[in-house]
């Protein structure tokens, strides 16, 4: 080569890395190579539908075999904790929140998969490197998206209730959902052991009025008075719910809607989505008059939102580490991610932000309000970094049941403050 064909060479090189191209990239997978993949049961079945179908092209491309298990979301946690712990199970886990900083040792380093994704497509969101590139160096595991939570209500009781838009701010939002009551349509956002939709929507409601578990220095203020103006705010909320949303779990509010018997509650699109796709008329009618509406801004002014993060793991046990990158690589890649995303209705929003413009979020508008959830959203633990002590707290509901306490007036909202004060105590002192 001489200096001429250099030059040029360098040249194209250049203007490759200033357009954001990336090279291609793929892991070999190992001779008689076979993966376990262990994920979450979907509450839009098309997205899982879309997931299998995916898989199974993979398969087929590779000749790696490829078992998917589905599981809740609540059963998946133990799973692959114990897989991580034995060093024995799945290759792959689907999972949610920090639950990778439960065990980051045990997690292959995916930095050079996270890369080449990253480059390739806009880039992730800043969330993503919260949740796993912890250290600010290596990836432990590759962001998926997150399944979003946005207000879901009915039209028409809104409009009956006296509002032609939907309030934006907090105060605008129990007025609304006070006028609802007082029309005899009741609300219902879970305070049960809901991962996705309880988690999303009291997280909201603490960062909302500027309360916090813990600060940048990882000291614990949970019982400060931003907190105990939230609680008091809550307090005066669930006297709008109807009852038994203290033991509702991710389903039930789902049911309670398609039931009619609540208008308004906090859920990803999978409400929408089921009547939409309904073989009865009286749901797909009703389909027509769901709306949707991003979490309102509290009294901090800004946006305070919190979603079911997703992320993918492999463990280091796997005796298939290029053929487990590689599943990841295909499923990732804009072939497969975009149909697969589109198949779910907007039930996840994507993590890198090519993405961002995928017709999915305009060609229906009631899908909007999800697509930039990950943009927005906070990360939990907020504002002291991920790790063990705040994936702890996001299992043990330490948020979720001191709003769920002060809310019902199982304690006063001082007490329930100081209660979960107590409970993060036992792990932000290791």
């Amino acid at each position: 080569m001489d200096r001429r064909d250099f030059l040029k060479i360098s040249a194209g090189i250049a203007a490759g890395a200033a357009a954001g191209a990336a090279p291609a990239a793929t892991w070999q997978p190992e001779k008689g190579a076979s993966l376990r993949v262990l994920r979450w049961k979907s509450f839009v079945q098309s997205e899982e539908d879309a997931w299998m179908k995916n898989t199974r092209e993979f398969a087929r491309r590779t000749g790696v075999e490829v078992q998917v298990e589905s599981e809740s979301w609540e059963e998946v946690r133990p799973r692959a904790a114990v897989a991580a712990g034995a060093g024995k199970g799945p290759d792959i886990v689907l999972s949610t929140f920090d639950d990778a900083s439960f065990y980051p040792e045990k997690l292959l380093d995916v930095t050079d998969l996270a890369e080449y994704l990253g480059r390739k497509y806009g880039g992730w969101y800043q969330v993503c490197r919260r949740y796993l590139q912890p250290d600010g160096r290596r990836w432990i595991g590759v962001p998926l998206g997150a399944a979003g939570s946005a207000i879901v209500y009915r039209v028409s009781h809104v409009k009956e209730a006296g509002f032609d838009d939907f309030p934006r701010d907090a105060a605008g939002f129990l007025g609304l959902c006070r006028a609802l009551k007082a029309k005899g349509h009741r609300v219902g956002l879970a305070l049960g052991y809901a991962t996705g939709d309880a988690n999303a929507w009291t997280h909201w409601l603490v960062w909302a009025f500027g309360g916090k578990l813990v600060d940048e220095k990882r000291k614990i203020v949970i019982d400060g008075a931003r907190t105990l103006e939230a609680l008091e705010y809550a307090r005066e909320l669930y006297q709008t719910f109807v009852p038994g949303t203290l033991s509702w779990i991710d389903p039930d509010n789902n049911k309670a809607f398609l039931d009619e018997r609540i208008s308004l509650t906090a859920n990803g699109i999978s409400i929408y989505q089921a009547a939409k796709t309904s073989q009865d008329p009286k749901l797909r009618a009703m389909a027509a008059d769901i709306g949707h509406a991003n979490l309102p801004i509290g009294p901090v002014g800004r946006p305070t939102e919190l979603h079911l993060f997703l992320s993918q793991m492999i463990f280091r046990h796997t005796r298939y580490p290029n053929a487990a990158k590689e599943y990841l690589r295909f499923m990732m890649e804009k072939e497969q991610y975009e149909a697969w995303q589109r198949a779910s209705a907007g039930y996840v929003t994507h993590p890198l932000k090519t993405y961002e413009s995928s017709p999915l979020w305009t060609e229906d508008p009631k899908r909007l309000p999800y697509r930039d959830c990950m943009k927005l959203m906070l990360p939990n633990g907020y504002s002291g970094r991920i790790g063990y002590a705040s994936a702890q707290c996001m299992a043990d509901f330490v948020i979720v049941n001191m709003v769920a306490e002060a809310a019902s007036g199982q304690r006063t909202p001082k007490a329930a403050a100081e209660h979960a004060r107590r409970r993060a105590a036992a792990y932000y002192r290791h």
